[in-house]
């Protein structure tokens, strides 16, 4: 097995833009149902979708975003068989402390691309320089550049044992975690299997996981009337929304070969998700949304994300993680009494801060409050 590692520069072809665009001219839309063009409860409405769509074809400027992702030092390496794509900002302050955030789907690498500046140069954007962090950002095995899958099983365990290795080349003995959603069960799962080398394990959560209760996650009890019609409210909207993940976790195939064929899918499948998802206070960009949606469209893995979720739902162990003694800690956005309630009944770890703000992707939404909530986190840890 080669542990070299090697600088990685995206460079799409000419020929598959072109081809994109070819593709989107020739999309054959569905008949609308009368009166149903701009609503939401179907999912992503036509006209949103015919226009973003009208807006990547034609307006949407993928070189130009191109250079600036490459601008992000990348690299790439094999672990267990599979190229791991990543990239590593290292800080130019010398008692910097390593940190792998995780990302999730149907997000990439670039969801905290706005956050690295500040947490590997705090000095450079108004901060402390004892809060700064050396930040490793791999993309999940499959996702992105790190693909094709080299072979079935890769869960959340054999990722986070892929990560572990990863900080082991970079030099990294010891370090702290990040994530949210996917992300967060990788995160847990490296403070379970890493218990030595993770200095502490930091996740985000928010108020859409509210729906899973009774599913994923138990009903607390004590509930008043009050919050059980809020969670009730939230149990019949997640019901709603949840289809993407029944596919997913069950009989892929069929929607792998239309991701990966045709783009008015992929971005169909990945824009409903991303504006549904997020505060509505904080939507995020257009320009955001078609960065992403490209990445897994130009590389082919939309399919890896379905392939991803089946994994986790026939792994031996399908849980986020098991106690550790890692020193955890939790951040909800878009939260209220009723979202600490369902996602920590027990109280929670000793750090847990709650934001009305923000959504289910908070370096995008509010890197603000995410950044200062990894820095006061790690802060207590530092020493």
């Amino acid at each position: 097995m080669s542990v070299d590692i090697t600088p990685f520069r995206i460079q799409i072809p000419q020929a598959d833009l072109d081809d994109l665009h070819d593709r989107l001219a020739r999309t054959r839309s569905p008949y609308p149902v009368p009166g149903t063009g701009s609503d939401w409860d179907r999912g992503i409405p036509p006209a949103h979708l015919h226009e973003l769509a009208a807006y990547w074809s034609d307006g949407f400027d993928w070189r130009a975003h191109e250079a600036r992702l490459n601008t992000f030092p990348q690299f790439l390496t094999e672990i267990d068989g599979q190229t791991i794509h990543f990239l590593h900002l290292r800080s130019p302050e010398p008692d910097a402390i390593p940190l792998l955030l995780n990302h999730s789907y149907p997000t990439s690498f670039v969801e905290f691309l706005q956050a690295s500046g500040p947490l590997t140069d705090p000095r450079a954007h108004s901060g402390d320089p004892a809060d700064a962090f050396h930040i490793v950002i791999p993309s999940l095995p499959g996702f992105v550049f790190s693909s094709p899958l080299s072979a079935r099983g890769w869960n959340l365990e054999r990722t986070a044992t892929a990560f572990g290795e990863l900080m082991t080349r970079l030099g990294y003995e010891r370090f702290g975690v990040e994530g949210g959603d996917l992300g967060a069960g990788v995160t847990g799962r490296m403070a379970m299997l890493l218990p030595d080398r993770v200095i502490g394990a930091h996740t985000h959560g928010d108020r859409l996981q509210l729906g899973m209760a009774g599913e994923d996650l138990p009903v607390p009890d004590g509930l008043n009337a009050e919050e059980r019609a809020e969670l009730e409210t939230a149990q019949r909207s997640w019901s709603q929304m949840k289809g993407y993940r029944v596919l997913h976790s069950t009989e892929p195939n069929a929607l792998s070969a239309g991701l990966a064929d045709s783009p008015i899918l992929q971005l169909a499948w990945i824009a409903e998700k991303l504006a549904e998802w997020a505060n509505p206070a904080t939507p995020l960009s257009r320009e955001d949304v078609l960065i992403t949606v490209s990445l897994y469209w130009f590389t082919r893995t939309g399919p890896a994300a379905a392939d991803f979720y089946w994994e986790l739902a026939h792994a031996p162990n399908k849980g986020w993680g098991e106690p550790s003694d890692v020193p955890m800690g939790a951040s909800l956005f878009y939260s209220n009494p009723l979202v600490r309630k369902v996602l920590h009944p027990g109280g929670g770890p000793s750090f847990l801060r709650e934001h009305a703000e923000g959504g289910h992707f908070p370096a995008f939404e509010v890197p603000d409050l995410f950044i200062d909530d990894i820095r006061a986190f790690f802060r207590q840890l530092r020493r």
